[in-house]
């Protein structure tokens, strides 16, 4: 009878120990696979887990090495070596900026009215170079600060708002033709309405001169006058061609404003309107000839008037914004 009760005994150890096995290998993929599915991979254990899981890992010896998947290896032998967990000092993380700095950026931004940029080199300038620019952003925000530089009376962004309605912007662009003479460029002229965004396109030339811009700066004040679209200011670049600008435009009572060298920023009305005429239209299409270059001009105007929609009018066109005849 014993010769029989030992072996089923084992059978029976033997059939547990299987069943135990498959159980934690089914835990340990099922801990992996949830662990993937984590948002961040770094688990912080706190000091009590920590002790907990170096006491159940003792017990089970070399064999912690298959199973521990939640830090490796050797920091839990770094663990069992050290003794229990002492308390974490802080957080994981970037420190929280101190209150005094945090009162020191809000003082220069308010006395001063700087942009971050300019906060942060006084900073640098100080010695404090562990701050970066977006936390001198991030704390400028939650005070109700506005990042950049205030806007103060007399600059250009004040000027444009207080004469859209009767500033234009002029500026040449140009596009290589094929011709019987080879691949010449070719010029034209653009002014832009800054309040209604409409535009006017001159024909283009080979050979832009004095007395060809003096022609077509009429032929713009006409369009003005026929539209009854007010031209007060007109903002040009420093091009030798405006020769002859200034004393037609002078006539008519209108006042030009010279842009400084090197500025196009202050120009980014035209300016955004021939890359888009570029980037839209002249770029994709191959202009057989002077008469094509303005066909295709004239078509493109004639969409952006009807069809564009335009940020500045609520992504509106022109049309819809409401700005009588196009």
């Amino acid at each position: 009878m014993g010769r029989l009760f030992h072996p089923l005994l084992f059978l029976l150890a033997k059939c547990a120990r299987h069943q135990l096995i498959r159980q934690i290998e089914f835990l340990h993929a099922e801990n992996q696979m949830l662990r993937a599915h984590l948002k961040q991979h770094h688990v912080y254990l706190t000091p009590e887990e920590r002790s907990r899981l170096l006491e159940l890992g003792r017990a089970l010896g070399l064999a912690i090495k298959n199973i521990i998947s939640i830090v490796s290896y050797e920091p839990f032998v770094r663990w069992a070596r050290t003794g229990p967990a002492r308390p974490i000092v802080r957080r994981p993380g970037r420190p929280r900026t101190s209150e005094e700095l945090r009162a020191l950026i809000l003082k220069i931004a308010t006395e001063t009215g700087w942009g971050y940029t300019r906060i942060l080199g006084e900073l640098r300038k100080l010695g404090m170079t562990k701050i970066s620019r977006q936390t001198v952003v991030n704390i400028l925000k939650a005070a109700g600060n506005e990042p950049g530089p205030r806007r103060g009376p007399g600059s250009w962004d004040e000027f444009l708002k207080m004469h859209a309605e009767t500033l234009w912007q002029c500026d040449f662009f140009s596009k290589r033709i094929l011709s019987r003479l080879g691949m010449p460029q070719v010029y034209a002229m653009v002014f832009i309405h800054i309040a209604t965004r409409k535009v006017w396109e001159s024909p283009c030339t080979k050979k832009p001169t004095a007395a060809w811009v003096y022609h077509q700066t009429q032929q713009f004040l006409n369009f003005s006058e026929q539209k009854e679209l007010p031209v007060k200011e007109i903002s040009r670049e420093n091009d030798y061609l405006y020769r002859e600008f200034d004393n037609i435009v002078a006539a008519r009572g209108v006042n030009v404003r010279r842009l400084a060298f090197r500025a196009p920023n202050l120009h980014a009305y035209v300016e955004r309107f021939i890359q888009s005429l570029q980037v839209e239209c002249l770029d994709h299409l191959m202009v057989f000839g002077e008469k094509h270059l303005d066909y295709l001009v004239s078509e493109y105007v004639e969409h952006y008037h009807v069809e564009r929609p335009h940020q500045g009018l609520g992504n509106r066109t022109i049309a819809a914004a409401g700005q009588g005849d196009v």
